[in-house]
């Protein structure tokens, strides 16, 4: 993703050159890559747009699909330098977990356990897209750690990733509970 980025003789890099440098990766490597940036707050509006993407995304790995994107998505571009500063910005994180990775415990970093994985950033992704506030930061973690889980084939970063799922899951129907209980009570006090 560096060089992709420091590519001075590209003015826009779009989603598509991303999937086609990283190959066999691409469905897991476009998932942190979408889930990364809603791992902090950001605009309102922006985990719905980025998380659009990780739902399909989502999808091909819960069926095991051949990663590929419609061009509506794959076309989808923005400046070169744009590109550079977002790498710049996850590099740190992303040589961390290099570090971390190792191939072990692969019966939970492959198939089948992998489209498991795939069903449970399915439903991340889902709670990505919701305008809850604040509530797409653990499942955007937790994306995460699935992402770096099947790219590095650590089952160990998978298995984390399917306990956060549990307690994202959670908190996010917690807080979604307690949402739809505050507006139904405040529309019966209005038209109380």
């Amino acid at each position: 993703m560096r060089q992709l980025a420091g590519d001075r003789s590209r003015e826009w890099i779009s989603i598509g050159d991303v999937f086609q440098t990283m190959g066999d990766r691409a469905i897991s490597a476009l998932m942190l890559i979408f889930a990364l940036p809603n791992a902090f707050p950001t605009p309102p509006g922006t985990s719905a747009v980025l998380g659009a993407p990780l739902v399909f995304l989502a999808v091909q790995l819960t069926f095991g699909l051949k990663p590929w994107l419609p061009k509506a998505i794959a076309n989808r571009s923005m400046r070169r330098e744009d590109f550079e500063a977002i790498v710049g910005r996850i590099h740190r994180w992303l040589a961390w977990a290099e570090r971390m990775l190792k191939p072990r415990l692969a019966i939970f970093a492959e198939p089948p356990a992998e489209y498991f994985a795939g069903l449970a950033c399915l439903l991340l992704s889902l709670v990505l897209v919701l305008p809850v506030p604040l509530g797409n930061i653990l499942p955007a973690i937790t994306i995460s750690v699935f992402a770096f889980g099947i790219m590095g084939r650590d089952g160990l970063f998978a298995l984390i990733g399917f306990i956060m799922t549990t307690v994202s899951l959670v908190i996010a129907g917690g807080v979604i509970y307690g949402l739809a209980k505050a507006s139904i009570y405040f529309v019966m006090q209005w038209f109380a």
